[in-house]
């Protein structure tokens, strides 16, 4: 079992940054693939972001990349999501999610374990 704990989250206005954390306990973190997700009221979870087992690999969706940077520390079980230039449509809940396998994902059926969430919300 994969206990998924994310952090970081709050209110900003248009422009700010954040950085969210989710931190892993249970098997080793260095063998998940992890990705964040995120999942606004009335819509359904979309992908935001993935990185691999290795941190030499990541995907961003095309609404946040070049403002959003995924990375990992392998050595604090910590996936990080650095949010730069918000907008008010980043509004949403923030998942992180742990894949038991090797490579890059971006649909929740490949994931196997989900953290509860951290809310982000943007004001204009």
């Amino acid at each position: 079992q994969v206990l998924l704990v994310e952090s970081g989250g709050g209110l900003v206005q248009a422009g700010d940054s954040l950085r969210l954390s989710c931190v892993a306990s249970g098997r080793t973190f260095s063998s998940y693939s992890m990705g964040w997700f995120r999942q606004a009221p009335g819509k359904e979870r979309e992908f935001v972001a993935s990185i691999s087992q290795t941190t030499v690999s990541t995907y961003y969706a095309a609404s946040v990349k070049g403002r959003f940077t995924i990375s990992r520390d392998n050595a604090k079980n910590t996936v990080y999501l650095q949010m730069n230039s918000l907008k008010p449509e980043d509004t949403a809940v923030y998942y992180c999610a742990a894949a038991l396998k090797f490579g890059l994902f971006t649909t929740t059926q490949n994931y196997d374990y989900w953290g509860q969430g951290t809310q982000v919300t943007v004001s204009s």
